[in-house]
């Protein structure tokens, strides 16, 4: 009887947590034990992360069903890899508002918080303006570059326009979630995917398909209600900062730039931003691999693979960034042992979550890749390569969770060195031996991913042991 009412009590604790989780109480995650902070943190998170994959998944199954689906797939796929440079861009900076935010959280100065946040949106926007005429203009150069066939690029143009050009709204999105990120407030930040993402699912099949005086715009639809949905959680995002119902006490002066600040928060972002860059450049030379050895099928194979993969490897980097926030804000707070365990008890949680990712997709990866195409070619070879990359899972998932403790204590330049040396010196030359070399194609490429995986995990475990970290001043 006891132990049947201890375990009631149990749940009904685990159940108050997670609706306070998804209301977004304000806490002091300093103070709190470290398991309830995890919770409090990371349910968000990993919705919130969740939701940004649902974009491209609900993107791929809508024009899959398109004639000439193998060309809207690829198109998808291939911008989606482009715009990993501009998602580099965004969570560079927005780790950098999530170290700078935590720690000045966990000093106990909303005042600071809220203008370093507020610098940081001053340079997404002035570098982005850039990116966006860049892509509005070589948009079909950039779609062969990729490796796309010329009836591909032709089929896709308006579609990558539509998405670089609109790509400070991804910047913001992913920006504006670091900075309620880094102030404790993961709910803000997850409920603005959910807006973004139901708006995605319903204006989806109505421009792509047509709803009465809606035209069908085919690919290009997809563009379309991608952004808007988008648009939308930024919308909220940006009603969010300025009710003064937060920590964060926004004001029209954090805006007015600050050079200094700027400088502070740039030496920061840069190395992050680098280290995606660096992560995102390999895995479109490797897309580019895929396309030339593959032809469009392998391509689109490899493409639905990712798609799918990233749906659950975002909800584990929404799980590792709960590391992040609780190194930054226990550093600040003098709490450094506390940011140590908290790294590692995600660690544990993040295990349990990957190794059961990497048995739904050893057992289930050809019925995941069916729902989304129905050519008997790409979806082989999509299985295959879940099966292959599904084999690293807990590892992805370790990497995650140190580079998210050191980015979250504002050491950015280690987890960019370590990318330089896994990506760069050691995937890319190895999937190109194994693809080309000896002619193993798609397959060889799939290989090198894990394998460099592993790598970059033993590298970010002896580097977190020896504690460089804990002395990073932000």
């Amino acid at each position: 009887m006891s132990q049947s009412v201890k375990t009631q009590g149990k749940l009904s604790s685990f159940f108050e947590l997670l609706v306070q989780s998804l209301k977004g109480h304000e806490v002091d995650l300093t103070s709190i034990s470290i398991k309830r902070a995890i919770i409090l943190l990371a349910i968000p998170m990993m919705l919130e992360m969740a939701m940004e994959s649902v974009f491209a998944l609900v993107d791929l199954y809508f024009v899959g069903h398109l004639e000439n689906s193998s060309h809207a797939i690829q198109t998808v796929g291939l911008t989606e890899s482009v715009l990993t440079i501009i998602y580099s861009l965004a969570i560079g900076l927005s780790m950098a508002a999530t170290a700078v935010v935590a720690r000045r959280i966990g000093e106990k100065n909303p005042e600071a918080a809220s203008k370093a946040g507020m610098q940081t949106i001053v340079i997404a926007v002035a570098v982005n303006i850039l990116i966006s005429i860049a892509g509005l203009i070589y948009a079909r150069d950039i779609l062969l570059l990729m490796g796309a066939s010329t009836e591909t690029a032709n089929h896709g143009t308006t579609f990558v326009r539509i998405m670089m050009g609109g790509s400070i709204i991804i910047v913001l999105l992913f920006l504006i979630n670091g900075i309620f990120r880094g102030a404790g407030n993961a709910a803000i930040a997850m409920r603005s995917l959910w807006i973004a993402n139901i708006a995605n699912i319903i204006l989806c099949p109505i421009f792509i398909n047509g709803f009465g005086p809606i035209p069908a715009f085919g690919l290009t639809g997809a563009a379309i209600a991608t952004t808007i949905g988008r648009g939308l959680g930024v919308t909220y995002q940006i009603y969010n900062l300025f009710n003064g119902k937060n920590a964060l006490k926004i004001r029209i002066s954090h805006f007015i730039p600050n050079f200094e600040q700027i400088k502070a928060i740039v030496k920061i972002a840069a190395p992050a931003i680098f280290q995606f860059v660096i992560a995102s450049c390999s895995w479109v030379f490797l897309a580019e691999l895929v396309a030339t050895t593959g032809g469009d099928e392998g391509s689109a194979g490899y493409q639905t693979a990712l798609r799918l993969m990233m749906f659950f490897m975002l909800p584990a980097w929404g799980l590792s960034n709960a590391a992040a926030t609780l190194v930054g804000q226990n550093l600040g707070a003098g709490h450094i042992d506390r940011a140590e365990k908290s790294v590692f008890q995600t660690l544990k949680y993040i295990i349990i979550f990957m190794a059961a990712v990497s048995v739904v997709f050893l057992t289930c990866g050809h019925l995941f890749a069916s729902f989304f195409t129905s050519d008997v070619k790409v979806i082989e070879i999509a299985s295959r390569a879940l099966k292959i990359l599904s084999i690293g899972f807990v590892i992805y998932g370790a990497a995650m969770v140190f580079s998210s403790a050191f980015n979250g204590a504002g050491d950015t330049w280690t987890p960019t060195k370590i990318n330089i040396f896994a990506f760069w010196l050691f995937q890319i030359p190895l999937a190109y031996f194994l693809a080309k070399y000896l002619e193993m194609g798609p397959t060889g490429v799939f290989i090198a991913i894990p394998t460099a995986e592993a790598g970059i995990a033993v590298a970010a475990f002896i580097l977190f042991k020896k504690g460089k970290w804990k002395r990073t001043m932000v």
